[in-house]
């Protein structure tokens, strides 16, 4: 999949003076809200590094306040009250478009930056364009609802012989999860939805629902609550002997078989590129959204060899890199 002609950072750098923008000796505050992840994520932990990159470093002249809600989403709006007390400069929001909601609500003019979002902000009215987003609103476009039919028909491809598909979905997955079943309508194949409505999720219950279905495999939709439980959920998988398609590489190197997505850690580099530039001059609503340039699709072998599975050519000649 190639990246679409959206202008990009570099272009909107040629035209904004950001350099005289930023106030020198300033310490700036990014308020960062979590739906579930904890900083010391891989990709939490590739956003600082890339500020740090480009000239916002913590305990230089940046501040990072951090709240995660622990996959508790109704969490969500007291956290970022108690963020938007702390009078931060830009405001980070990643994941679910409740934690968007629940910035916007306690905020006024901040700018805020969204990261992994599990929806369409302009679908969503939070933006008015993806080429001008206009008002405080920017983030990095993440391919989510396009990815997910592709994504089971590449499960299918790699089991041409499975016929139920077991889903895990949520909140966050309401427009996957249209897509993903009419998708199956048109390949023949059956789903067995567990949809999490609140959290903490039951992840036990539902492979266990799945196992009593007689799933063949499973596809979990791409919720940012997933995620930070991708070990937990390809645990679960392997125990009960369900492949796996995942959305994105971080899940085939925490053991899941095979993933199709943007590159994570690559995307949240992208959005600390958004931060910088607004922290140094540059309004968000004329940053146009920029998506995510790399989709790659891994395979790990050792897991497709412990469920024995054998993976048709075309996936591997395809596979961006193979887990031996």
């Amino acid at each position: 999949m190639k990246r679409r002609p959206i202008l990009g950072l570099a272009a909107v750098a040629s035209l904004t003076p950001w350099a005289h923008a930023q106030q020198p000796g300033r310490n700036y505050k990014l308020g960062w809200l979590s739906p579930g992840a904890q900083r010391t994520e891989v990709y939490n932990l590739a956003f600082t590094e890339r500020l740090r990159e480009v000239g916002f470093a913590e305990g230089r002249n940046l501040t990072v306040e951090f709240l995660s809600a622990g996959g508790l989403v109704d969490r969500l709006p007291a956290l970022a009250a108690e963020l938007a007390q702390r009078r931060c400069d830009i405001y980070m929001a990643p994941g679910p478009e409740a934690t968007l909601a629940a910035i916007k609500q306690v905020t006024r003019d901040e700018p805020i930056v969204i990261a992994a979002n599990d929806y369409d902000p302009v679908a969503t009215g939070h933006v008015a364009s993806l080429a001008r987003p206009g008002g405080r609103i920017t983030w990095v476009y993440q391919l989510q609802e396009e990815l997910s039919a592709k994504r089971l028909a590449l499960l299918r491809e790699m089991l041409p012989k499975a016929r139920r598909i077991a889903v895990l979905a949520d909140s966050a997955t309401q427009r996957q999860l249209v897509l993903v079943r009419a998708a199956a309508k048109t390949m023949g194949l059956e789903l067995v939805v567990h949809e999490f409505t609140q959290g903490p999720y039951d992840f036990e219950t539902a492979f266990v629902g799945f196992a009593r279905a007689k799933a063949d495999a499973v596809l979990p939709l791409g919720s940012g609550l997933f995620v930070p439980a991708r070990r937990k959920l390809t645990e679960l998988a392997l125990h009960h002997r369900l492949p796996g398609m995942f959305n994105n590489a971080l899940w085939t190197e925490a053991g899941g078989m095979m993933p199709y997505g943007v590159d994570f850690p690559a995307a949240y580099r992208r959005a600390a590129d958004m931060v910088a530039a607004v922290l140094k001059g540059a309004k968000p609503a004329d940053l146009p959204v920029e998506q995510s340039s790399v989709i790659e699709m891994v395979v790990n072998l050792r897991t497709a060899k412990t469920l024995g599975v054998s993976l048709p050519q075309g996936i591997l000649l395809r596979a961006n890199r193979m887990i031996e």
